[in-house]
C-alpha cells in the first residue's frame, strides 16, 4: 500500500511538472493600478488579457513561445521575457511604474535584468544624445554596447537563450537608433531653408496652401488616424491650441491616411472635435510635402516661421515641455 501511495505521489509530481513546463504562470500585484486588466502582447499576434480578481491580484497560466513580450496596463507598458515553465510574480506601484518593478520566482533573473536596463535607458537624455556631434554620439553608443555586454557576461544566472535573444534585440535597437540619428542629422540641414509647400483639402471645405498662412508662425502635425502615438498627442495639441488661442500662430494637422480612408479621416476629425486647420495630404506618404521633409515615421511636428522658412523640421511634440519655449521664442 505504501509503495502504491509513493508511486501515485511521484506520478502526481511528474504530471504537475509536465503541466508547468507547458505553461507560464504569471502573477501581478499592483498598487495604485490604472485599471482592472493587463494585456500581454507578443509576436504572431499573441495577446493575453488578465483580469484582476476580487482581491485585485492578476493571475493566469498560459502557453508561450520563449521570447520577449510587452506588458501594458492601458496607460504604461514594460517589456517581459516569458518561457514555459516560468512561475513569475510582478510587484509594482503604477504611480512609479518603471522605478518600482520587481520580479520574484522562476524567470525573475531575466525580467529584473530587463527592468534594470529599461530604467537606465530612461535616465539617458535621448534629446541630448540625438543633438550630439557625430563623434560624441558614436562614443556614447560604443560605451553603451560595452556596458551591456559586461552586464550580460557578469550575470551567470541568466539563461543562455535569453542572453542570445537580448544581445540580438539590443543590437537591432542600437542600429535603429544610429539610423534615426543619421536621419535626424539630414533633417536638421533643412532648418533655415524655405519650407516645402502644400495645397491640400481642408476638412472645413476647399483647399489650403502654406502660402495662405504667411505672416504667421505655423506649427504642423503630420499624422494619421491609425497611428497610436499620433492619437496620444491629440489631447496635448488641443491644450497647446487653447494656450495660444488668439496668438499669431496657425496649428495645421496634415493626415497621411490612405485615400481609401478619406471618409474615416473626415469622421474622426468631426467625432474627436479636432481643432486647428485639418488637411488631407494628396498622396499619403508619397505626397511632395511629406517626401521633401524626409518623413518616414509619424507623428512628426514641424515649425515654419512667419517668413516661410523652416525653424525646426523636427520640432518637439505637444507633450514635450520644450515646445512652449520654442513657440514663445519665435512668436
Amino acid at each position: 500500500m505504501k509503495k502504491l501511495i509513493a508511486l501515485l505521489c511521484v506520478f502526481a509530481l511528474f504530471s504537475f511538472a509536465m503541466v508547468d513546463d507547458d505553461t507560464v504562470t504569471f502573477t501581478a500585484k499592483i498598487e495604485n493600478r490604472n485599471g482592472d486588466s493587463l494585456i500581454i502582447k507578443g509576436a504572431n499576434r499573441f495577446t493575453k488579457i488578465i483580469v484582476a480578481d476580487k482581491n485585485g491580484v492578476f493571475k493566469d497560466k498560459f502557453a508561450v513561445a520563449e521570447g520577449f513580450y510587452q506588458l501594458s496596463d492601458g496607460t504604461e507598458y514594460t517589456q517581459l521575457y516569458l518561457k514555459n515553465g516560468y512561475d513569475l510574480t510582478l510587484t509594482m506601484d503604477a504611480k512609479e511604474f518603471d522605478e518600482s518593478i520587481k520580479y520574484s520566482g522562476k524567470g525573475s533573473e531575466e525580467n529584473n535584468f530587463i527592468a534594470q536596463m529599461a530604467l537606465e535607458d530612461e535616465q539617458m537624455d535621448f534629446n541630448t544624445l540625438l543633438n550630439s556631434p557625430e563623434d560624441k554620439f558614436s562614443a556614447i553608443i560604443e560605451k553603451k554596447k560595452s556596458d551591456v555586454a559586461a552586464k550580460l557576461e557578469g550575470n551567470k544566472k541568466l539563461g543562455e537563450t535569453f542572453v542570445n535573444q537580448y544581445k540580438s534585440t539590443f543590437e537591432q535597437n542600437m542600429k535603429a537608433l544610429s539610423a534615426y540619428y543619421e536621419e535626424s542629422q539630414k533633417v536638421k540641414k533643412l532648418n533655415g531653408k524655405p519650407s516645402p509647400t502644400f495645397d491640400y483639402e481642408n476638412h472645413k471645405g476647399g483647399k489650403t496652401k502654406l502660402e495662405d498662412l504667411k505672416g504667421k508662425l505655423v506649427y504642423i502635425d503630420v499624422w494619421a488616424t491609425w497611428c497610436g502615438p499620433c492619437r496620444a498627442e491629440i489631447p496635448h495639441l488641443k491644450e497647446l491650441e487653447k494656450k495660444y488661442h488668439g496668438k499669431n500662430i496657425a496649428f495645421v494637422s496634415i493626415s497621411v491616411d490612405a485615400l481609401k480612408d478619406h471618409d474615416k479621416w473626415k469622421k474622426f476629425v468631426t467625432d474627436k472635435e479636432l481643432g486647428g486647420i485639418q488637411l488631407f495630404a494628396d498622396d499619403s506618404w508619397k505626397s511632395d510635402f511629406v517626401t521633401q521633409y524626409q518623413i518616414n515615421g509619424i507623428p512628426r511636428f514641424i515649425l515654419v516661421g512667419k517668413n516661410g522658412e523652416i525653424i525646426n523640421a523636427d520640432a518637439p511634440r505637444p507633450s514635450s515641455a520644450d515646445v512652449h519655449e520654442l513657440l514663445d521664442t519665435n512668436l
